[in-house]
């Protein structure tokens, strides 16, 4: 549901437009150094700001409730939230209407309307914000292990600043793929079959809003090659190969190569251009204008939250694996 992580698991809660956001991190080990500076980096690559996100600002300031002390986690659960302030419900209230690739009407038919569908609710892309914050500690376990993410295409165009820009001008919106490389690995994280390193970061990839596909390493061009083509031979005892096809993994463990994979967001539902749609009080196809403040790009603000989830499953198989 809403937890995720065997030994180190952290559980998120909060809406877009309530009081607050925030996660509980269960598992960390004591000692590990954690202060609110700690995650100012991160949480400033998420925020908006830049041409093609949202207009609403939020100070994303984090309140670590319990767990560290003395500036040391303490080995009970780590509370972190954050506040919403900048939120304005008004916007959201489609009478009649169900937004067009949103989770309004599948949220409607599952809580039976008791969910709060202001600016998503619990489905918002504002729930990534208790996600980095955990990879930020996630990270503190893993101080070996290298993770880095970023935009690499979006509307199809390597050109992310032309694909955004002409996004904003035709009032529309344009998803994107996100790659993340991930060096220095030990060989064997990860667990046969349900627990491979693929399914784990597959599980976590899909808990970010509009992720819709994953590739690891060429996977999708395995389908059309012959073997000779996509085996990766080894060239010394560690178990470097010459290529790199299968993105750092064999039989769901790490091979102590590069992991990489990609990640391909949708566009955002919400646009500035006109939609027809159904209105369920009239029961006629009818024009849906949504106002407010939504990312054209929302994408080009994901890769720390990739990278935040890595981290949270990197960190898990350590404990785990004890490796």
């Amino acid at each position: 549901m809403n937890s995720f992580g065997r030994l180190f698991r952290i559980s998120i809660y909060g809406e877009s437009h309530g009081s607050e956001t925030g996660v509980l991190i269960d598992g960390c080990p004591a000692g590990i150094g954690i202060s609110d500076n700690d995650f100012i980096t991160d949480i400033q690559r998420r925020q908006a700001g830049a041409a093609g996100t949202t207009a609403r600002q939020e100070s994303d300031v984090p309140r670590i409730k319990s767990g560290v002390y003395n500036g040391f986690s303490s080995g009970s659960p780590i509370m972190i939230s954050f506040d919403n302030n900048n939120t304005i419900s008004s916007d959201y209230h489609f009478d009649g209407f169900f937004r067009p690739g949103h989770a309004d009407f599948t949220a409607f038919k599952k809580y039976r309307g008791f969910n709060d569908p202001n600016g998503s609710g619990h489905f918002s892309g504002r729930l990534t914000l208790p996600l980095v914050a955990a990879g930020v500690i996630a990270k503190k376990i893993i101080p070996e292990i290298r993770i880095s993410a970023e935009l690499i295409s979006a509307g199809g165009n390597s050109d992310i600043s032309f694909a955004v820009q002409n996004a904003l001008a035709g009032k529309d919106s344009i998803g994107g793929i996100v790659e993340c490389r991930v060096n220095n690995l030990p060989v064997g994280m990860g667990e046969p079959f349900f627990d491979s390193v693929e399914s784990l970061i597959s599980h976590a990839v899909f808990s970010i809003p509009g992720a819709k596909a994953i590739e690891f390493g060429e996977g999708i061009k395995s389908s059309a090659v012959k073997g000779s083509e996509f085996n990766d031979t080894y060239v010394n005892q560690s178990g470097v190969t010459f290529t790199n096809n299968s993105g750092g993994i064999n039989g769901g463990l790490t091979n102590g190569n590069e992991l990489f994979f990609r990640v391909f967001f949708k566009p955002a539902s919400s646009i500035a251009k006109a939609q027809n749609t159904l209105n369920f009080n009239t029961d006629k196809i009818e024009e849906l204008k949504i106002s407010g403040r939504h990312d054209a790009c929302y994408a080009l603000r994901t890769p720390v939250v990739v990278e935040a989830i890595t981290a949270v499953v990197l960190a898990d198989l350590k404990l785990i694996s004890g490796i």
